[in-house]
């Protein structure tokens, strides 16, 4: 039988509660969960990408069957290259629908084998963005609900003045 891989692919500048709301649910749903991490040349992120794995790392390692990578092609390239078969995507709100319906689509044209599979984020994170956290963090709000304590501590290293 073939084994279900899916891969949950992201930015993760920095990696939010609602994401690892995501994380922790496709665990459960597949034999292997690939946490992707895009490395976007025309992106200047706030936290480097061995960074970003890093600390995805620390806060997945309690899940045995995910794992973090980085990758920087086309997504459906590198689900070829990993014989995963499930891309996941989170949704907050309706208005990420669009973009979402608009991918999910095009990866399908790419690579008909692939499909892409939407999760509700939890109510508690629907409003919650890695944009809203560094804003916040940017300004030395409170950002301790909002993201993983070693994330927290990234945060405030980053903008310490």
């Amino acid at each position: 039988m073939r084994s279900r891989i899916a891969v949950y692919p992201g930015s993760f500048d920095p990696v939010t509660l609602g994401h690892m709301d995501i994380i922790e649910r496709a665990a459960k749903q597949f034999d292997r969960l690939i946490v992707a991490v895009l490395h976007a040349p025309s992106k200047v992120p706030l936290f480097a990408i061995d960074e970003r794995k890093r600390m995805l790392r620390a806060v997945t390692e309690h899940m045995p069957n995910v794992e973090v990578d980085g990758f920087g092609d086309l997504l459906v390239r590198y689900m070829r290259d990993r014989a995963a078969n499930v891309i996941v995507r989170g949704l907050r709100a309706v208005s990420d629908f669009e973009y979402e319906l608009q991918m999910a689509s095009t990866n399908h044209k790419l690579h008909p084998q692939v499909e892409t599979l939407f999760m509700m984020t939890s109510p508690e994170y629907s409003y919650l963005s890695s944009s809203i956290v560094k804003e916040i963090a940017k300004f030395h709000g409170p950002i301790d609900d909002l993201v993983p304590p070693l994330v927290a501590d990234a945060l405030r290293d980053k903008y310490r003045a």
